[in-house]
Parts: C-alpha cells; sequence; structure tokens
C-alpha cells in the first residue's frame, strides 16, 4: 500500500505542473506531459484494480470535457475566455494583404534579379515585382533568373545561363 502522502502529493503536483502548462508557459508540452502522467498516476494507486484506475480516469475525463464544453457555452465564463483568444481580425480595410494564390502560373518565368540575391530579394518578371529566394547561392544586381520551383508562397530562382 502507498502512503497517502505520496498519492496526494501527486495529484498536487499533476494540477501544478497542468496549470504551469495553461498560464505560465503554454505550448511547451512537457509541463503538461509531466502534470498528467502524475494525476494518472496518483489515480491509479488510489483505486485497487487496473480496470477501477481505467474507469475512473476515463469519467474524469469525461467530466472534464463536459464542463470544457459547458464552459465556452456559457455567458458567465465566455468572458474569460475571450481573454485567452485572439479576435482581431486581419482584413483588406485594415491594410492586411494575403498572399496570391496563382503563385504555380509564375513556374518557368525569366527575369531579372532587381537586388543581390543572397539568398533572398526581389526580381522583375516582365514588370511584376516577386519577391524571390535563390536555391542557396548568390546572384548578384541584374542577372538573369528563372522560377524553378514554387512551394507555397516560396517562389525558389535560379541563375539563368544563356548560351
Amino acid at each position: 500500500m502507498v502512503p497517502q502522502g505520496i498519492i496526494i502529493s501527486l495529484i498536487v503536483l499533476g494540477v501544478f505542473f497542468l496549470a504551469l502548462e495553461v498560464f505560465v508557459i503554454p505550448g511547451f508540452g512537457v509541463s503538461g506531459i509531466l502534470g498528467m502522467g502524475a494525476l494518472i498516476t496518483g489515480i491509479f494507486l488510489v483505486t485497487d484494480s487496473l480496470l477501477e484506475g481505467v474507469l475512473f480516469t476515463g469519467g474524469a475525463l469525461v467530466v472534464l470535457g463536459i464542463i470544457a464544453y459547458l464552459s465556452f457555452r456559457s455567458p458567465r465564463t465566455r468572458r474569460l475566455w475571450r481573454k485567452f483568444s485572439l479576435t482581431t481580425r486581419q482584413t483588406l480595410n485594415g491594410g492586411y494583404v494575403g498572399p496570391k494564390v496563382q503563385s504555380e502560373t509564375y513556374l518557368g518565368r525569366t527575369g531579372i534579379s532587381l537586388t543581390q540575391l543572397r539568398p533572398a530579394g526581389t526580381g522583375n518578371f516582365d514588370g511584376e515585382y516577386l519577391d524571390v529566394v535563390t536555391e542557396g547561392g548568390f546572384i548578384g544586381h541584374g542577372i538573369g533568373i528563372k522560377i524553378v520551383a514554387v512551394e507555397g508562397t516560396r517562389i525558389v530562382v535560379r541563375e539563368e545561363k544563356t548560351l
């Protein structure tokens, strides 16, 4: 039989680590994992069998899920959750301009580097200025470049070799 002091210490330590994860260093993960491990260990040490431990742990997770769901729905706690979430939006009126979706249409186009590309800079492609990046090398100002890959909003160029 495990002494009661150790069980209580594990549960308190688990709650402490979870609070640390939520409020002090969110997203780091280590303290959250330690907290969950300490809580589950404390619950299993209280029970008499493995089945009871699984049932208690599952029941606790279900109750916590219901409490979390209801807290999002309740007008009183909704104000609390707003403090934790970002409510502002980036709009065109506010000056936000999203990346162009049609970046794949640039593949294979040639142009001239407007800045030194080491490895990032700007290129002129038929009067259209694009932010580009090289494959890793240096390309000087005014050198011919060709778009060889498009990876999302990242446009990759290499020096255009002329014969």
